[in-house]
């Protein structure tokens, strides 16, 4: 019996069977932004949000990055910082329908209506007329500037949509 028991020792100790892969050390370490975008579409925007901040730390503060980081902070309802982010992303980058929409759905948030709609149409005429998300999204901000009394009990829910290169629209639920 004691022949068995030794015969099942690794160097390490007991042999359970279930030994865990080793570690390629010439593995490449997946993106932080891919894995900062799968925490968003998980919903786990604290774990985005750390991701995107390794992926600064490499890249620099890219608008991609900016945006990434507001759209997180959204997630997790800091509104103002969301906003701060956003508005420095469509500075940057003004030409990316993304971070216009995004930031349009931050103004939505804060019941800023009339900025929310141009920045919608401004994401809208970038997106070509291409993106239905972003026509929703114009839609009811220029409802809730027509109708302002008109504010639903419910708090508008919105969801990430993905588009190409791993990059996301943030679209409100029907």
């Amino acid at each position: 019996m004691v022949l068995a028991m030794v015969a099942s020792c690794t160097e390490t100790g007991l042999s359970t069977g279930l030994d865990a892969p080793g570690v390629d050390p010439k593995g490449e370490a997946v993106d932080p932004i891919t894995v900062g975008n799968r925490l968003l579409v998980s919903g786990e925007y604290e774990l985005a949000l750390t991701s995107f901040s390794r992926a600064a730390l490499d890249q620099g503060m890219t608008t991609e990055i900016l945006t990434s980081m507001g759209t997180a902070n959204l997630g997790l309802r800091r509104l103002g910082q969301a906003e701060e982010l956003l508005r420095r992303a469509v500075a940057d980058e003004p030409d990316w329908p993304v971070a216009w929409n995004n930031l349009g759905v931050v103004l939505m948030e804060r019941a800023e209506y009339p900025e929310a709609a141009q920045m919608f149409r401004r994401a809208f005429a970038l997106d070509n007329g291409e993106s239905d998300a972003i026509l929703d999204n114009l839609r009811l901000a220029l409802a809730k500037m027509e109708n302002p009394v008109n504010t639903d009990v419910e708090k508008q829910e919105y969801t990430l949509e993905q588009q190409g290169n791993g990059q996301f629209k943030l679209r409100k639920l029907p």
